[in-house]
C-alpha cells in the first residue's frame, strides 16, 4: 500500500450515482457503527458538488448523523479529465469506484490509481474488463505495492469464497464445484437498476473480443485434476433443487478461475474446475426466458438493437430491469441464495483416472443483489 501521508483513506468515486449512494451510505454507517474516537478520513468524489452533498444529506437523515456532510470530504473530478482523476487519486490511499459500465468509464481510473500509488476497488462484473486490466496493469501496480480489486460485490465474492470454503469443509481433495444462484423476491417483486442490464448487452455485443483477449494472453492452462467437470445444457434440469438452470454469465467464472490458478501457480494448491448457473423455475419460466433470450440475442447483435435495448430497459427485460433500479421495499424483501455442489476424492485416495468418490453441498445466503453492490 501507499505509505506516504494522505488526507483520505477512503475515496467513493461516483458516489452520487445509484451504486455509489449506497456504498456511501455503507461507509458510513461503518464509520458510525465502530463508534471510532477518531474515524477515518474519507471523502466523496464526482462532477457535481450539489449532488455529492444531497448524498450525504441522505445519508446523514437515514443514520440519524446530522453532522455527516461537514465531516466527509468533497472532490470534484470528472472521468473525462485525467488531470482531475490524478488529484483524486494522490488524495486517497484506497478508491472505491462505483462510476460504470466499466468497460467505457473503468480504465481511467485504473489508471490513476495505478500511476499515483492508489489501490482501487470496484463492483464489476464484465469479465473483458476485469481481464484486461490485470493483463495491462498488474505488473504496475506490482511495483507501486498498490492493489486493483475488481468485482468485489455481489458479482463475484460469493461465488469465489463459496468455492473456497467448500473445499475447506471438504475432508479430501475437492476437484470440481458447481454454483446455483436461486434469486428471491419479495412481495414487492423483483426490479434490478439498468447498469447492469447495460453491462449483459454491451458484453453481448463484443464477445469476440473476450475471446481474444484470452487467446492473446497465452497463459499455461491449469492442470485438471480428477474426472473433467461435465458441461450443462444451455438449459438443464438441477434434480437437487428441483429447478432448471441456465449457465451464469457473470463474471463469477473468471474471477473464480483466476482465484484457482493463483492458489495452483503462487501457493501450490490443487485447483478446483467451475461452473455457475443460474436457477429459473418450472417449465413456464424456462418457455418463456427461451422466448425473451432468443429476442434478446437478435437485438444485441446490431447497433440500433442495441440502442433500443439500452433506451428501454423495461420493455425488453418483461420489467426486471429499470432506470430507476429497486425501490427500498423491493430491496429489503429480496434475497438470494447460492448452492454449490463439489465433487472429489476421500483423503488419501489418488485422483488418477478414478471417479470421484466423495460429494459435498454447502450455501452462501445474503441480502438482495442490489444490497452486495
Amino acid at each position: 500500500m501507499a505509505t506516504e501521508q494522505r488526507p483520505f483513506h477512503l475515496v467513493v468515486f461516483g458516489a452520487s450515482g445509484f451504486t455509489g449512494q449506497f456504498v456511501t451510505e455503507e461507509v458510513a454507517r461503518e464509520q458510525v457503527a465502530r463508534d471510532r474516537s477518531s474515524p477515518l478520513p474519507w471523502a466523496v468524489a464526482g462532477r457535481s458538488r450539489e449532488k455529492l452533498q444531497r448524498v450525504l444529506e441522505k445519508a446523514a437523515l437515514k443514520l440519524g448523523r446530522p453532522t455527516l456532510p461537514s465531516e466527509v470530504g468533497v472532490i470534484i473530478c470528472d472521468i473525462t479529465n485525467p488531470a482531475s482523476l490524478d488529484e483524486m487519486a494522490k488524495q486517497a490511499t484506497v478508491v472505491l469506484n462505483c462510476v460504470g459500465p466499466y468497460r467505457f468509464y473503468g480504465e481511467p481510473v485504473v489508471k490513476a490509481c495505478v500511476e499515483n500509488g492508489t489501490s482501487c476497488i470496484d463492483i464489476c462484473g464484465e469479465p473483458e474488463f476485469l481481464e484486461l486490466m490485470c493483463l495491462k496493469y498488474h505488473e504496475k501496480a506490482a511495483e507501486k505495492g498498490v492493489y486493483i480489486i475488481g468485482s468485489s460485490g455481489f458479482d463475484s465474492i460469493p461465488a469465489d469464497l463459496g468455492v473456497i470454503y467448500t473445499r475447506n469443509q471438504m475432508n479430501g481433495t475437492l476437484t470440481a464445484v458447481e454454483s446455483f444462484l436461486t434469486v428471491h423476491s419479495g412481495p414487492e417483486g423483483l426490479c434490478i437498476h439498468d447498469g447492469t442490464w447495460k453491462s449483459a448487452i454491451y458484453g453481448f455485443g463484443a464477445r469476440s473480443n473476450l475471446r481474444k483477449l484470452r487467446s492473446a494472453s497465452n497463459l499455461k492452462p491449469v492442470p485438471l485434476i480428477g474426472t473433467k467437470l461435465k458441461k450443462r445444457w444451455p438449459v438443464s434440469y438441477c434434480r437437487e433443487l428441483n429447478t432448471y438452470s441456465i449457465p451464469f454469465l457473470g463474471s463469477d467464472m473468471s474471477v473464480v478461475k483466476r482465484t484457482q490458478r493463483y492458489l495452483y501457480e503462487v501457493l501450490e494448491e490443487s485447483p478446483v474446475q467451475y461452473a455457475a448457473y443460474i436457477t429459473v423455475g418450472g417449465i413456464t419460466s424456462v418457455i418463456k426466458l427461451m422466448f425473451a433470450g432468443l429476442f434478446f440475442l437478435f437485438f444485441v447483435r446490431f447497433g440500433i438493437g442495441r440502442h433500443l435495448l439500452i433506451k428501454f430497459p423495461w420493455l425488453f427485460s418483461f420489467g426486471y430491469f429499470s432506470k430507476q433500479g429497486p425501490t427500498q421495499k423491493q430491496m429489503d424483501g429480496s434475497s438470494f441464495t447460492l448452492t454449490f455442489f463439489g465433487q472429489g476424492y476421500k483423503q488419501g485416495l489418488s485422483t488418477d483416472k478414478l471417479k470421484p468418490n466423495i460429494r459435498i453441498c454447502t450455501q452462501v445466503k445474503g441480502p438482495g443483489i442490489s444490497h452486495m453492490t
